[in-house]
């Protein structure tokens, strides 16, 4: 009985030493779990952000309807909707944010630089001319966004969601027409 005893102390003292040696990143992950910091492929920083209606938005882009693709560069449907997107980037110029954000893992040089080259490659052969960020808070958002939506933990790619003012207006899974997702951004910025 003893031993079970000790075993246990030992058990949740550990446990308890752990926890209080968690990092101050784990810390302020918790704190800040609606917010992500993303990082651009010009290594820019946007702050997107989570509102109590499980709608999305960033800091500066209020009246803007925001898009984000959720993509892969290898995907064939997600590299298809580059040049959608693109085509209502420059269309819709200052009324509209689209955001790239692949579920790919970024790669990092030996001194901890991202590294670019997959999507500076899928930039240039699919013609998407416009924001893409590569972050390790990229999981973390694709994550909440797909759970806003309960697509599950395995969505589909790729997977456009339009918001304006933090605000969900529609979202698409897979290969869609560009007019789908132009009437879509035509009635939210009427709104």
């Amino acid at each position: 009985m003893l031993n079970k005893s000790l075993i246990y102390i030992t058990l949740l003292l550990s446990l308890t030493f752990f926890a209080a040696c968690s990092s101050d990143d784990d810390a302020n992950n918790l704190l800040a779990s609606s917010e992500f910091v993303l990082t651009t492929t010009e290594a820019k920083q946007i702050v997107v952000k989570k509102n109590n209606k499980d709608g999305f938005e960033i800091d500066g882009q209020k009246g803007k309807v925001i898009i984000f693709d959720i993509f892969a560069t290898w995907c064939p449907p997600c590299q298809a909707s580059a040049s959608h997107l693109t085509s209502l980037q420059k269309k819709y110029k200052d009324k509209l944010l689209v955001i790239g954000s692949t579920v790919e893992r970024p790669e990092f040089t030996k001194e901890g630089v991202v590294i670019n080259d997959k999507l500076e490659e899928f930039r240039l052969k699919h013609n998407a001319k416009y924001t893409i960020v590569n972050s390790d808070q990229n999981v973390r958002l694709n994550d909440a966004i797909t759970s806003s939506l309960k697509m599950g933990e395995r969505y589909p790619i790729p997977t456009i969601v339009l918001y304006k003012d933090g605000k969900y207006i529609n979202h698409y899974v897979g290969s869609v027409q560009e007019e789908f997702i132009e009437s879509d951004i035509k009635r939210a910025l009427e709104l």
